[in-house]
């Protein structure tokens, strides 16, 4: 799977970044009277919401075509899902399947070169592939003027990919994916994962290792293996084809016809026998590993995801520990604060699933407390079952987070995912209303006896306890082969098509208002789902955690809906359930934000429910000192997580604790200040920051504006600022401290990798128009094809991926560079990402063919990037921030087009080496030797 750099708090997320935000929820006032919530609609109407039509045919060689038309954006989803996976490798070759992923990457017969240059030259979004036991799948979305260039490279690396297989390549993608490996065993609980599968499944099954394979499997796959394995598995009768976006079915026949009708049919694949393992006794294990606080599982397989059973003992385990309305959460979270998370559920695979119960204790937690309480509480629950309203809750969440997952066309979920993966394990691409079905229609009677047949006995139980984690698998590289022939190629194929003229991104038309209150509205109707998402924007971002009380406002946003109107938590946690509404909260460098997904069938209750967290949070004292002890026990995982420690040291260092941008970016504070922290302080900070005249509400959705400010104005209208209290204001900016480049080693002994982070303060703030930089930016660190990128991963095989690029925000900004090198390359990346940076500036300056790719990247992905209404929210909030005119992304192409090789030159200057700051985590005994030779001043800190 090709991971993306993670766009840390103040990066901006450039082509093709993406990480997960951290996220709280919501906040208090006096109480006032509220009228009646209105009834939620009924589950089988929201089923009946979802609706994928779609067209299908198979060509001659059996290759399975399915055609879904949307269009509302000019870019198709481009989905080709191959039905094999690492469940189907043979004994000595675990991890061939994603092995085979990333050579398919990486040149075909008539493209032979990275294949995200193409997609980038293009504007694909959403480009990846990933690897899982069940299938290899491959997609991308890209303008429709480009559909015929996706259809024509992924139809080469279908029919015309083993002449450009060749042994450089193969050791080439082993070392990245020896990396990818490294990198994942390096995170806290990183090396679980292979225990449980060994114990869930008995020796030989194919479930029994996970994709990524062994260091020695890998080390020993050959040239041949590699070649053999594709001849038997990448047939186009194996192969499902989904398009779904601005497409019909009568113009993909003629397209798919004309590049993939040629490709002949692959031999039957051979499949293992994959049964559902039945284990009568208890398994137990007890491993270490370099977290705060132990982690308790319970594990048991259960039927694959074409058994209605799956389904069944995923309600039941999400009744049990999944989310806060759960009962386990309840209990051991709320109650008696034994522990800070619970989770639990079903992964459904093709052949089995995999149950899962995971409780995080506590500081100060005694194991064997907790865990009879969880043995009891699912002895009731076998006994009793659930009741018909939590299973109604479970089934209601199902759908709604399908129907967000459906705005999307593609990429790792959307329509097409939807589509193929229903094509693929079931012959159905309608699979996926079969499976809402079996939510919808579930009865605690069905749950209780799913829970007493697979969840009664037999269970994998796992214990991991703070202490010194075994090393992580690793072996010599394998001696590279003295010389090997390079693979005979095929007759060249047809010319590759040319890509059509791109159409100008639609905006749509923004409306304002403002409700009785002086609280600002911008809506943009979108009725492409039944879906209202609102987003209010409030003046602070990471400004708003005040520096005499770190921590406060992500303590503030996790306690408004624990307590709000009179509801408490778990009454809150069970009303947004039955509406099926997302409600959140994140800061950002500038703004701090409330937001709403709800399904337009649910949007009044769903809405009402909203105002009270947002206006009317009672900051209840007994939750308080729960989610300080949450909050507390983050901070103790921020500190065991390598990319959290790094995090943590750069930013404050960088700008200082008193600017506006100088706080710890994940907003937890320190033990300190969290611990200090009082309701007074809470409720007050509520007051100066979470008021109708400080921020602005963003919306974007299937509603008319007549209908949207009615309902506005009933749950917000009414709402005031206290006059007695000041809004809170942003910090003036401070001098940042002066620096000069060194480096930060922070010790985390046995570590398989160095997470290195580094950054430098730049003159330039967001506010300027920064095209020429951020263009520059993608060509030196931000793309695929990125030079660093590139010069790390692709070329030396030292990382999974290396990135560099500006963060965002509207005051000064700063440079960042992301790397996770293997540990001995350590001090060899730093001087090589050095180098690279050297170069672009001097002896190597930015290239025509890089100006038009980074151009042509950020231009044409414009209708991908405003695809989901998320986006548009975020837009909308952007354009308001900085004074822009709502067509800003319609005329921005234009001045990004207009950008000259010149023009990246020079702005690529202010990148510079002199003052960066590295901070490293990683080993220090084989480290800080390589550090001493770079010539910096190196400091060592103890990690935990």
């Amino acid at each position: 799977m090709h991971r993306q750099m993670p766009c840390f708090d103040g990066m901006s997320c450039m082509k093709p970044l993406m990480i997960a935000a951290l996220a709280g929820l919501m906040l208090a006032q006096p109480v006032a009277a509220q009228p009646a919530n209105p009834p939620a609609a009924s589950i089988a109407a929201l089923v009946d919401q979802v609706q994928l039509p779609y067209e299908q045919f198979t060509l001659p060689n059996g290759l399975r075509v399915i055609v879904h038309t949307d269009r509302k954006a000019p870019i198709v989803a481009v989905s080709v899902w191959y039905h094999i996976g690492s469940k189907d490798e043979p004994a000595g070759k675990s991890g061939f399947a994603h092995l085979f992923e990333h050579l398919m990457f990486y040149g075909s017969e008539n493209n032979d070169g990275v294949f995200f240059k193409k997609l980038e030259n293009v504007g694909a979004t959403d480009a990846n592939g990933t690897t899982w036991f069940d299938r290899t799948n491959y997609f991308e979305n890209v303008p429709t003027q480009a559909l015929e260039l996706a259809l024509f490279l992924e139809s080469d690396r279908m029919g015309w990919l083993l002449g450009a297989v060749n042994q450089a390549k193969l050791d080439a993608q082993r070392g990245v994916v020896q990396n990818e490996k490294r990198q994942g065993d390096n995170e806290p609980f990183g090396l679980t994962g292979y225990a449980m599968l060994k114990a869930l499944f008995p020796a030989g099954h194919p479930y029994a290792h996970d994709a990524i394979g062994s260091m020695a499997d890998l080390n020993a796959a050959s040239l041949a293996d590699v070649q053999a394995w594709f001849r038997a598995n990448y047939g186009p009768n194996n192969a499902v084809l989904v398009l779904a976006g601005d497409i019909d079915a009568a113009t993909a026949r003629t397209l798919v016809t004309k590049y993939f009708g040629a490709i002949p049919k692959g031999p039957e694949v051979k499949r293992l026998a994959a049964p559902v393992p039945r284990w009568d006794q208890e398994r137990r294990e007890t491993l270490y590993d370099k977290v705060p606080t132990p982690r308790l599982s319970w594990h048991w397989p259960v039927p694959g995801r074409l058994d209605r059973t799956s389904a069944l003992a995923d309600i039941g385990l999400t009744v049990l520990a999944g989310g806060p309305s759960s009962r386990l959460y309840n209990e051991l979270v709320r109650k008696r604060k034994l522990a800070v998370a619970v989770s639990g559920g079903v992964q459904a695979y093709e052949k089995v699933g995999m149950a899962e119960l995971e409780v995080r204790l506590a500081p100060g937690a005694k194991p064997e407390e907790v865990e009879a309480i969880v043995r009891q509480t699912l002895a009731d629950f076998i006994a009793t079952g659930p009741t018909a309203d939590e299973v109604s809750r479970v089934a209601t969440r199902n759908v709604a987070g399908t129907i967000r997952g459906l705005e999307a066309v593609g990429g790792f979920g959307g329509k097409a995912v939807a589509l193929a993966e229903g094509a693929v394990y079931a012959g159905n691409p309608e699979q996926y209303r079969v499976e809402l079905g079996w939510y919808a229609k579930a009865t605690p009677a069905d749950v209780q006896a799913a829970a007493r047949d697979w969840l009664g006995k037999g269970a994998y139980v796992q214990t991991v306890l703070p202490g010194d984690r075994p090393a992580a698998e690793e072996v010599p590289p394998p001696p590279r082969p003295a010389k090997v022939a390079e693979p005979a190629r095929g007759p060249a194929r047809m010319a590759e098509p040319a890509v059509g003229a791109a159409p100008l991104l639609q905006w749509p038309a923004v409306e304002r208002f403002t409700l009785a209150n002086g609280l600002k509205v911008e809506f943009a109707r979108r009725t492409t789902v039944p879906l209202v998402r609102m987003m209010l924007s409030l003046n602070g971002g990471m400004a708003a955690d005040e520096r005499g009380k770190l921590g406060i406002q992500s303590m503030a946003l996790n306690l408004l809906d624990e307590g709000a109107a009179g509801m408490t938590g778990p009454q809150i946690a069970e009303a947004r359930e039955r509406l099926g509404a997302g409600i959140g909260t994140s800061a950002g460098q500038d703004r701090t934000r409330l937001t709403l997904d709800a399904l337009a069938s649910n949007l009044a209750p769903s809405l009402k429910l909203f105002a009270d967290i947002v206006q009317r949070p009672d900051f209840p004292p007994a939750e308080i000192e729960r989610v300080r002890g949450q909050q507390l026990a983050a901070l103790a995982q921020e500190a065991s997580n390598p990319i959290g420690i790094a995090r943590r040291i750069l930013t404050p260092a960088l700008y200082g604790p008193d600017h506006p941008y100088g706080a710890p970016p994940s907003g937890l504070g320190t033990e300190g200040s969290v611990k200090a922290i009082s309701r007074d302080d809470l409720i007050a900070w509520h007051k100066r920051w979470v008021r109708p005249d400080a921020g602005t509400l963003f919306v974007v959705g299937d509603i008319t504006t007549a209908k949207l400010k009615a309902q506005l104005e009933a749950a917000f209208g009414n709402w005031r600022a206290d006059p007695a209290v000041a809004a809170g204001a942003v910090m003036p900016a401070t001098p940042p401290p002066l620096r000069q480049q060194r480096i930060i080693l922070v010790d985390r002994p046995n570590s398989p990798q160095s997470l290195i982070l580094a950054g430098s303060l730049l003159p330039v703030t967001g506010a300027q128009d920064l095209y020429a930089e951020r263009a520059a930016a993608d060509i030196l660190g931000g793309l695929s094809t990125s030079r660093i990128n590139m010069d790390i991963r692709e070329e030396k095989n030292w990382a999974y991926g290396a990135f560099a690029g500006l963060s965002d925000g509207k005051g000064q900004l700063t440079s960042i560079i992301y790397a996770p090198v293997q540990t001995d390359r350590t001090g060899d990346s730093i001087k090589a990402m050095i180098d690279d940076i050297a170069a672009i500036k001097t002896a190597k300056p930015i290239t025509g063919e890089e100006r038009d790719r980074a151009v042509a990247n950020s231009v044409l992905a414009l209708p991908g990037e405003f695809e989901r209404g998320t986006a548009f929210l975020s837009a909308m909030e952007r354009n308001n921030l900085f004074g822009r005119p709502d067509d800003h992304y319609v005329t921005v192409a234009k001045r990004i087009t207009a950008l000259t090789t010149a023009d990246l030159n020079r702005a690529v200057q202010l990148f510079g080496t002199d003052d960066l700051l590295w901070v490293v985590v990683g080993d220090a005994a084989r480290v800080e030797p390589q550090l001493k030779q770079l010539g910096m001043a190196v400091e060592v800190r103890k990690g935990q």
